[in-house]
């Protein structure tokens, strides 16, 4: 099982089943397990912004307040970030990235 850091004030709980969809043990990139596993599969969205200064991390999307993390793991090169309302954000090593809901 891969090791998820989880931001206060949230728990475990706060993961639901996004765990179980990604496996190391899996060669393939983040997107592509979420593909799989997920049932309606990996859809990013378009508009997605991503703020940070070093120590805090924001999504945002136009028209919503920004987003805090929920918890943040590492897929080998990819970072991959759980923010409230179960928007998931994958992050490539170049920092770009692709952000879904997974609800």
């Amino acid at each position: 099982m891969m090791t998820w850091v989880i931001r206060e004030p949230y728990t475990g709980e706060a993961l639901g089943l996004i765990p179980s969809f990604l496996s190391e043990d899996d060669p393939r990139p983040a997107a592509e397990q979420f593909n799989e596993r997920y049932v309606s599969g990996w859809k990013p969205m378009p508009g997605f912004t991503l703020e940070t200064d070093g120590k805090l991390i924001r999504l945002r999307y136009p028209g919503d307040p920004p987003f805090r993390p929920i918890a943040v793991t590492m897929l080998r090169d990819e970072i991959v970030w759980l923010f409230e309302h179960e928007i998931v954000l994958i992050m490539k090593p170049d920092k770009s990235f692709e952000a879904a809901r997974m609800d």
